[in-house]
């Protein structure tokens, strides 16, 4: 069995319209939202055993709350990537994933976060909302394996407002 959490970042900041996108800060709703996700998220009880998030200002600091909140920040690792990763890049990370980490937390962004859920469930979701949260399970033993229609969308949450 492997458990994939999908989470895209919380909401991020346009204040500064000539800053590149890559170094986007969140914003104050972001700054609200994350830190609530992930007690959220840590208050469901379910274990992570590696968190791979892309080096975004805006996503690494989303799954910074997250390891923090899971007292996880050692397991908290950055792929360059998942930054505007397309669905086929994703599905290569998962691929990727080491063996000894059957729960596994990505942070990115959209649409390649919104198609990928479609993509591993064939569940239709409209759209991951910024702080978006899903669970997709897969009855694998390893990751290599995980693909199109090949995972159960277990829950999706996100912040409401």
């Amino acid at each position: 069995m492997r458990t994939l959490y999908i989470c895209r970042h919380a909401k991020s900041s346009w204040a500064d319209p000539g800053q590149d996108d890559f170094d986007r800060p969140l914003n104050e709703r972001g700054l609200l939202d994350a830190p609530r996700m992930a007690k959220i998220f840590r208050e469901r009880g379910e274990p992570v055993d590696l968190i791979v998030t892309s080096p975004a200002v805006r996503a690494l600091t989303t799954a910074r709350f997250f390891a923090k909140e899971l007292r996880s920040e050692s397991a908290l690792v950055q792929e360059p990537r998942l930054y505007h990763a397309s669905t086929a890049t994703i599905n290569a990370i998962v691929n990727g994933l080491p063996s000894n980490a059957p729960r596994v937390m990505l942070f990115g962004h959209n649409p390649g976060f919104t198609e990928v859920l479609e993509h591993f469930t064939s569940e239709y979701v409209d759209n991951v909302p910024t702080c978006g949260l899903a669970r997709i399970d897969f009855t694998l033993n390893e990751w290599e394996l995980a693909g199109r229609d090949l995972g159960t969308l277990v829950w999706f949450d996100y912040p409401k407002r």
